[in-house]
């Protein structure tokens, strides 16, 4: 059986042309966005973050304490290895994402953003995408926050997440 990989450069509905002898077949083809995460308008902990025009989050508010912020749970698109990046931090606030099995209960580790690429864990079903607070004594937030989460080991040019609708709420660590 033959395969073919077809990598578009932006997300969207194209199609795909194939000619075999006289026989023409027109495929359509949805192109996927490299970043993984799902993540939408969220309150909570004293943060707010909704979706600016071009799919970033736009973070204000002062956290309620350290460690405590935003979180969005989604299921896993993938399996193997992924990265974690933020091209655009807000100082004071992190991203990490955390492998839930089917009860909802973590496995392993969490991908933090800057880290090293990480496994995602066999048994994986969920995803839970938080940004949290890092100060001891939290400060006021007001920033555009792009961040990315992508198969490999190799992070790339940020992209807009296909689902930015996922409403999101409060999470503590």
């Amino acid at each position: 059986m033959s395969k073919m990989n077809i990598t578009g450069v932006k997300p969207g509905s194209t199609s795909l042309e194939l000619t075999a002898g006289k026989v023409t077949k027109t495929v359509p083809i949805t192109v996927l966005s490299r970043n993984l995460l799902s993540y939408g308008p969220a309150e909570g902990n004293g943060l707010t973050a909704t979706v600016n025009s071009d799919g970033s989050l736009h973070v204000k508010g002062t956290s309620t304490k350290q460690w405590a912020g935003l979180a969005w749970k989604f299921p896993c698109p993938v399996q193997g290895t992924v990265i974690l990046r933020s091209p655009t931090p807000i100082p004071g606030l992190t991203g990490s994402v955390k492998f839930l099995d089917a009860k909802g209960q973590p496995l392993g580790n969490q991908v933090v953003s800057g880290s090293n690429a990480m496994a995602v864990p066999a048994g994986t079903v969920n995803l839970r995408f938080e940004i949290l607070c890092t100060e001891a004594t939290p400060t006021a937030k007001d920033g555009d926050l792009r961040i990315q989460l992508e198969s490999g080991d190799t992070g790339h040019e940020w992209m807009r997440p296909d689902n930015t609708s996922l409403r999101g709420g409060g999470a503590v660590n």
